[in-house]
């Protein structure tokens, strides 16, 4: 129960990121948080319950950007593409990135040369383009916009239905 996720939002209850029980619960007992939603209990000790929090508000406003330019990584370009096949549209968590023009001709690791591809269509298309291999993408790869929304873990989602109305991104799902 100790490691159980614990959201954790901005004194104007913008999420921040996600803790583990344990951290959320010294920010209680050290005022520096709040606990708005009781979702997994009550943690016994030897002379008191208490409750474990499922989410946390701080006591303190954290600054912070709100446009965040998204970092080209392996699991943006999954999200980006949605978990898609930009060849054949199987959908799948079992995906490689595939440089539309080919690194070994020049192509460059940018976000509108890189798209999600199950393993056999880049298989097939290999260090040729996609017009070589006889294939075509789904959809022009593209720069995502930045964004100030927060992140969950896909392992995350779902989970915690308590953490929906702080969530307005996992309603639209």
């Amino acid at each position: 129960m100790i490691n159980h996720p614990v959201l954790v939002l901005n004194q104007t209850y913008e999420p921040l990121n996600i803790c583990r029980v344990r951290r959320a619960m010294v920010l209680v007992y050290q005022d520096k948080a709040e606990m708005l939603e009781n979702g997994y209990g009550t943690l016994h000790t030897i002379d008191r319950d208490l409750p474990v929090p499922s989410v946390i508000k701080l006591s303190r406003l954290i600054k912070r950007p709100h446009q965040l330019e998204r970092k080209l990584t392996r699991m943006e370009i999954f999200r980006r593409d949605n978990y898609t096949c930009q060849y054949c549209g199987k959908v799948t968590r079992n995906l490689t990135l595939d440089h539309v023009i080919p690194r070994s001709r020049n192509g460059q690791h940018t976000w509108e040369n890189v798209v999600s591809a199950c393993v056999p269509r880049n298989r097939i298309k290999a260090g040729r383009t996609p017009e070589e291999a006889g294939m075509k993408l789904r959809t022009k790869p593209s720069k995502p916009h930045p964004s100030g929304l927060f992140f969950i873990p896909s392992h995350y989602s779902g989970i915690r239905t308590e953490w929906e109305k702080y969530l307005p991104q996992l309603k639209a799902k």
